[in-house]
């Protein structure tokens, strides 16, 4: 007999998993629409089977080491690439499978089968939507910009520049991500690298922070381009 308690338990987190989801798919975020659901349907799962399952005898205690076992096998498919991070949408899923495994190895075949289509359908129906989501253009409060800004001057007055920048850059709405210098070449000039980001694209004041470093004695070169964005 079916137990509409667990299912409607089940739906519940499948549609408030999508719910959290749909949220950080507007927002372009990494672990977005499909992500959440999976995490939140493999929760529900989970803690379906502690209910389900008790006595000193219980293989809870088994359970429980699948939930923290699947992490590592979980962190072993997601790959950071640059600034994109791949992989979420599998180690969700591996995360699903586990619980649906796990309840299916109780004999609770009921409350398996729902989760398996719930897994399922989480991929099938919810991906449409997503791509939908991804061809939306990226609102520029919501999306985080990366640039490299690069100084030429003499070692000179690279102490100085360098403490100068950092100054500039704290009155602003930048985050400094690294900051070196490379080595001296024979004409005595120096490169100054720094790598910043912003929520947002605010090129007018990233060109005011370059004209005032441009006029800066010693400065021979001041350039920046935009590297990559990412929305995690």
């Amino acid at each position: 007999m079916i137990d509409t308690e667990i299912i409607t338990r089940i739906l519940m987190a499948f549609f408030l998993g999508a719910i959290i989801g749909t949220e950080r798919q507007w927002r372009h975020r990494t672990a977005g629409l499909r992500t959440n659901t999976l995490v939140s349907l493999g929760s529900a799962l989970f803690v379906i089977l502690s209910i389900k399952i008790s006595g000193d005898s219980s293989p809870s205690r088994i359970a429980s080491q699948i939930v923290s076992g699947i992490g590592f096998l979980g962190a072993g498919v997601i790959m950071k690439e640059g600034f994109t991070v791949r992989g979420l949408n599998t180690a969700a899923t591996l995360w699903c499978s586990a619980a649906v495994g796990s309840l299916a190895g109780m004999g609770l075949w009921e409350i398996a089968v729902a989760g398996t289509i719930a897994v399922v359908g989480a991929h099938l129906s919810l991906r449409p939507l997503a791509n939908f989501f991804n061809k939306r253009p990226i609102k520029p409060d919501f999306s985080t910009t990366y640039y490299n800004i690069k100084i030429i001057c003499s070692k000179n007055v690279e102490n100085h520049i360098r403490v100068l920048f950092i100054e500039t850059i704290k009155n602003t709405k930048f985050q400094i991500k690294s900051l070196k210098s490379s080595s001296e070449t024979p004409d005595g000039l120096i490169e100054i690298c720094a790598d910043l980001f912003i929520y947002g694209k605010h090129t007018q004041i990233l060109e005011n922070i370059i004209n005032q470093f441009s006029t800066e004695k010693e400065v021979t070169t001041v350039s920046w381009e935009v590297v990559d964005k990412n929305d995690d």
